[in-house]
């Protein structure tokens, strides 16, 4: 299992409009694409004083499924046009992590 994490920041004000627009569209949008390997995604939200980070934790069950998502360069940020409307900063590239443990109750 590999988990891609990528991290957006947002300013208060449109830290909503932000979170409505991922769970509305982009996470279905990714859900309907049916990529084979693709295992589900986690959304964390904090407040850090002036702005709003967002963390993304997406599932794979290889890198190849990781391709499959984002191209060929597994590595760049996946960022739609609507989105980068709304974020003040985001990663340019996303990191993977080989998960060692899986614990969930």
């Amino acid at each position: 299992m590999i988990s891609r994490i990528w991290h957006g920041w947002t300013s208060l004000e449109n830290s909503e409009a932000y979170e409505s627009l991922l769970m509305s569209e982009i996470f279905l949008g990714i859900e309907n694409r049916k990529i084979d390997g693709f295992k589900g995604i986690h959304l964390l939200r904090r407040n850090i004083g002036d702005e709003e980070e967002f963390i993304t934790i997406m599932w794979f069950d290889s890198l190849e499924a990781i391709s499959a998502f984002a191209g060929e360069d597994y590595e760049l940020a996946v960022v739609p046009q609507k989105a980068r409307a709304l974020l003040s900063h985001f990663d340019e590239r996303s990191q993977h992590y080989e998960v060692k443990t899986e614990i969930f109750e």
